[in-house]
């Protein structure tokens, strides 16, 4: 086995930059390895987060091939983590950015957190300008931050370097992953999946009901680590089960499928102005739904997929009970409920400023009315990235605007009712829109934005919610309370 700390960390020379020397230090690193007496040529490569991006900066150069590939909880496109259809991730940023900032001098991060240190985080969330958060959470520049404020705009090419999914994914060698379906990775890593599927690689999957590095996430990706090793460098047996193993949230099983995303029957629900959600949409006219967002009191997040808790599920009463916040629920269900896939939407809207953040967020409402977030998705809506291929603009001015929301696998249970907020911001999650032309990490004043939202039948705004087809899944089985499937080989 052999470790190496990243350029700049941990007494490597030179400075730590992330994601920029990953692809030439590795590729270095791998011909000398190489080279060494103890060394066969067969090289395996193995790690989580940042570990898994590492593997994607040498995997596909390496020549001559990696034996095989383990990057958990990443993805081949690393910079989706930090940048979400346009819309910054600030909490993920800048939680990083403080833990890499402190970790020289107090080393990884505690099992609990520094009670100090998290009241800096979040005031330097919300303080501005953006571009000396780093200085009020940890007392120094970080450089990473610095980076992330100054290349904030879409299709900035000094990301290049990070990203690897425009890469011929035939090169890559045998892969297996482990995420969570709460971890902001879990979108790229699916489509990881199903590129290197339509590649030819032998890849496997394994999404749990985890945020990004729960201790039962750790261990499956251990267990998974020594069954994918032991197959591919010592002859052992294959894996068994399906390619992608994936756990049914609220049913208590894990489902095994052979490809991604699986096949489903698309479901509509369309928002009507009377605050119902339907399976048809309006038939006539019907005036729009309006709120205004305010940056000074920005529309909040509770839960998500996100790096560090709390995330996951949350009780969403307190953002559905804003004026910020349009709501939109659907009768009780009659009949259980699998949505496993790629979720969307659809909202027309209309915006008094040019510059917004359009979040749709799909819940799961119980019998005594609590709702709780299933998944969301953003699109920030800047001059120069409308119109586009998922924002169309009509002949009247309202856009037609589509939102990826999270791909999800998650049981609604019948009597329970889907419910969809659609609002214009979920802070500290994602920075705030501003509604301005300043610098994003320079801005400091905001301006207030109305939005319309209209579902009349000439503006049908609906989500589009992928429902598992009957017998789609081969198999299905209890959850193993160490972080897997039973039955799974270890071996």
């Amino acid at each position: 086995m052999f470790i190496q700390s990243t350029r700049g960390t941990f007494g490597s020379g030179g400075q730590f930059r992330p994601f920029t020397t990953e692809h030439e230090d590795g590729l270095a690193t791998l011909e000398r390895v190489r080279r060494q007496p103890w060394c066969d040529g067969r090289v395996s490569m193995t790690g989580g987060s940042y570990f898994g991006h590492t593997q994607w900066a040498i995997a596909p150069y390496a020549d001559p091939p990696l034996v095989s590939v383990s990057p958990h909880v990443t993805a081949a496109r690393v910079t989706r983590a930090f940048y979400e259809h346009g819309a910054p991730g600030l909490r993920t940023a800048l939680t990083w950015s403080a833990q890499i900032g402190r970790q020289e001098s107090r080393g990884l991060p505690k099992a609990v957190p520094d009670p100090v240190a998290t009241a800096r985080l979040r005031a330097a969330m919300r303080g501005l300008p953006l571009q000396a958060a780093d200085t009020r959470a940890v007392g120094a520049p970080v450089t990473f931050w610095r980076d992330f404020v100054g290349h904030a705009a879409p299709g900035d090419a000094f990301w290049d370097v990070a990203d690897h999914d425009h890469v011929d994914m035939s090169r890559m060698p045998p892969a297996n992953m482990v995420t969570g379906g709460w971890d902001p990775f879990v979108a790229g890593q699916l489509r990881d999946f199903r590129v290197l599927r339509e590649a030819g690689v032998d890849a496997r999957l394994l999404v749990g009901p985890w945020l990004h590095g729960e201790p039962a996430e750790l261990r499956a990706m251990l267990r998974s680590d020594v069954e994918w090793l032991r197959h591919h460098l010592a002859g052992g047996p294959a894996p068994q089960g399906g390619r992608v193993r994936l756990h049914l949230q609220q049913a208590g099983t894990w489902l095994h499928l052979d490809e991604w995303p699986p096949p489903v029957e698309t479901l509509g629900r369309y928002l009507r102005g009377d605050g119902r959600l339907t399976p048809e949409p309006e038939s006539g006219a019907a005036a729009p739904s309006a709120f205004t967002y305010d940056p000074a009191d920005p529309t909040p997040n509770l839960g998500g997929p996100l790096l560090t808790p709390p995330g996951k599920q949350a009780d969403q009463s307190a953002v559905e009970a804003r004026p910020d916040v349009l709501v939109v629920t659907g009768e009780p269900l009659t009949a259980d409920l699998d949505l496993v896939g790629e979720v969307s939407a659809r909202v027309h809207v209309r915006t008094e400023l040019p510059r917004a953040d359009l979040v749709v967020r799909l819940c799961d409402v119980d019998e005594r009315g609590v709702s709780r977030n299933i998944t969301d998705g953003i699109r920030r809506l800047e001059p120069g990235t409308v119109p586009a291929p998922d924002v169309r603009v009509g002949d009247d001015g309202v856009l037609a605007v589509d939102v990826e929301l999270f791909p999800t696998a998650y049981r609604v249970r019948a009597g329970h009712r889907l419910r969809v907020q659609v609002a214009g911001g979920a802070f500290p999650r994602f920075a705030r829109n501003l509604g301005t032309d300043e610098p994003f990490g320079a801005a400091s004043t905001g301006r207030t934005c109305r939005f319309e939202v209209f579902h009349d039948a000439d503006h049908p705004s609906a989500v589009r919610l992928p429902v598992l087809r009957t017998g789609a899944s081969p198999a299905e089985g209890p959850v193993d309370p160490a972080g897997g499937p039973l039955g799974q080989t270890t071996q």
